[in-house]
């Protein structure tokens, strides 16, 4: 993943070949993806989240944008939010993009990878552009090479025209790997892998426009839209023989945001979405005894999102913030069966989205009162009918939630207390990737309710931040847990940017807890620290480092139903990949160095 942040593990969902993904507390990640991620172009937010994505309903993959790319990261609860729409049930991650970058050559080795990475911008800092390229190749830290290939490259450019800023944002992405998948976690398995023919490969293009129109000083109209393609040829083994996952897909959209602020009391934001989704060639194909694939399923799959949305936002009698807002989507889906013409389908449905947050800031003379937050939302996300079972025919695509959230933060002597409890309900969907069929899965409605504790502590060189989160997920019929979603997560994060030796280091320690992974069966506790010290050469326009990573457990960990050569009959057991501890040196050259270190 390009970034870590604290409290959101990343982890390989369950299901062999796939990449890694963030979860949220009492959230397994597989289930539809119930997490929105965006990359934030200008005033625009990009959405990341493909439906009907063989990695799963909504994957996300960050992959596509090169690390010096990200400027900052912001989460927030996704339901309250009425720029967020489909997926964004439980949380949402906006990634923040830079406008420059500094030239730089940086290269990261180890004995096993290389990763290069290449930016360049103009000198005029007036002129906000950059490029930048990322090659890596690798063979991960399992005994299975995986021959991993991936190239990148980002383009930004500002355009300032009288009261416009034109921001254009172009994203190029091709990889390719062998992966080992899962292995039986208390059985020696040769070579870390189950079948040494998975692997995946992917290619990813967006061109993506966002228009800024400064009318005042107080109020702005924005254009934007996009344009992407994405492929993707993926074949796990999920015990029950090898299958093959492909597809590709165009995607546009247009959007129009109008917002004006006409005092501390009332500001207005209104605008709406356009969002066209064609994957075709949604295939799902099996292994024969030849060792060819025969075809299990085929949809060629159309999605059109219209999504208006209003908000008011403002401060009240200095101690009284509102932010109140109402989404309306409207979705179509058409679901064209090539092998089975007779569950070929089109459904329309129309989503209602009220959102809010009130926050109570105490002045200034109390100062011993913390600022109070209470958020309601309604959320929702599409499901994917790919399988054509009878459920679709009396059911509905849209499976929604409704989300609670209450906040309650205060800084005592330069730290930051936050305490946050959620409750989220979803309805019953179909979304997971099954394990054994590569299918869809009917999913029982859910329950999640979480509290999750952050203190940070700011010093003059660096901070210190902690974070606690504990969470209970279930279905709401049956009360059984729900599978494969993280109950407890602690986080340890601190940086010093001045030491000795002009070193600077950061530091991160993440501990997840046991997981119910259904049938009985328990996952087995995640621990990991990753760190990094840099010497800066100010002087001679360079960087060295050195990056650890120190693991213990199993990624991706679920249950199969499978058997070894010369087991026998198969049967249930707990998979996952192991997690391998690695150091990494860099070196980075910074062709026109700034002031900044």
């Amino acid at each position: 993943m390009p970034i870590s942040i604290p409290g959101m593990p990343v982890e390989s969902p369950a299901g062999g070949v796939k990449p890694p993904q963030y979860f949220v507390p009492g959230v397994a990640g597989d289930h539809g993806e119930p997490i929105a991620m965006f990359f934030q172009i200008g005033g625009f937010l990009f959405q990341n989240n493909l439906p009907s994505n063989a990695h799963g309903n909504g994957y996300a993959d960050p992959n596509v944008i090169i690390p010096i790319a990200i400027e900052s990261v912001q989460t927030d609860g996704g339901a309250f939010n009425v720029r967020e729409g489909n997926n964004s049930v439980n949380s949402a991650i906006i990634f923040g993009l830079r406008e420059r970058v500094e030239p730089l050559v940086r290269l990261t080795a180890d004995f096993r990878d290389l990763n290069l990475v290449t930016a360049w911008s103009p000198k005029n800092p007036e002129n906000k552009m950059w490029l930048g390229l990322e090659i890596g190749y690798g063979n991960g830290y399992l005994n299975r090479m995986e021959h991993r290939k991936q190239y990148k490259g980002n383009v930004s450019k500002v355009f300032k025209f009288g009261k416009h800023d034109l921001t254009v944002y172009g994203i190029g992405y091709y990889g390719f790997a062998f992966q080992p998948g899962l292995i039986p976690i208390d059985t020696h398995v040769p070579d870390d892998t189950y079948d040494s023919r998975q692997k995946e490969e992917t290619s990813n293009g967006a061109l993506i426009l966002n228009d800024v129109w400064h009318l005042t000083e107080r109020s702005q109209l924005q254009f934007s839209g996009f344009y992407r393609y994405y492929t993707l040829d993926v074949r796990p083994n999920f015990g029950d023989g090898l299958i093959r996952q492909s597809e590709h897909r165009n995607v546009n959209s247009e959007d129009a945001l109008y917002a004006e602020q006409y005092s501390k009391a009332f500001s207005l934001m209104a605008g709406v979405n356009f969002r066209h989704e064609a994957p075709r060639a949604l295939d799902l194909d099996r292994v024969n005894g030849a060792g060819t694939f025969d075809p299990v399923t085929g949809n060629n799959i159309t999605l059109n999102f219209y999504s208006p949305f209003i908000a008011a936002d403002g401060t009240l009698l200095r101690v009284l913030h509102y932010n109140l807002g109402y989404r309306r989507d409207e979705v179509s889906f058409d679901n064209r069966d090539l092998y089975r013409p007779y569950f070929s389908f089109s459904r329309h449905a129309g989503i209602n989205s009220p959102k809010g947050t009130i926050s109570l800031l105490p002045p200034e003379r109390i100062w011993f009162l913390p600022a109070v937050s209470l958020s309601y939302g309604q959320a929702f996300h599409i499901n994917d009918p790919r399988i054509g079972t009878t459920a679709i025919f009396c059911g509905t695509i849209v499976s929604k939630a409704r989300a609670y959230q209450l906040v309650v933060s205060k800084a005592i002597a330069r730290t930051e207390f936050r305490v946050t409890l959620a409750h989220v309900t979803t309805a019953q969907q179909l979304a997971r990737i099954s394990n054994d069929t590569g299918l869809q899965q009917d999913l029982g409605p859910g329950v999640v309710k979480s509290l999750t504790v952050t203190a940070r502590h700011n010093f003059a060189h660096g901070f210190v931040q902690g974070l606690y989160a504990r969470a209970d997920a279930r279905d709401r019929l049956t009360g059984e847990p729900t599978p494969e979603a993280p109950r407890l997560i602690w986080d340890v994060l601190g940086t010093i940017d001045k030491l000795p030796f002009h070193l600077v280091a950061r530091g991160e320690y993440e501990h997840v807890g046991i997981k119910p992974l259904g049938g009985g069966f328990d996952s087995v506790p995640v621990r990991e620290f990753r760190g990094a010290v840099i010497r800066p050469f100010v002087s001679k326009s360079f960087d060295i480092g050195m990056n650890v990573f120190i693991a213990s457990g199993y990624g991706g960990q679920t249950v199969e139903t499978l058997a070894l050569p010369g087991e026998g009959n198969a049967f249930d057991r707990v998979t996952g990949f192991p997690l391998r501890s690695y150091v990494t040196a860099s070196f980075t050259y910074y062709f026109r160095r700034n002031s900044r270190f």
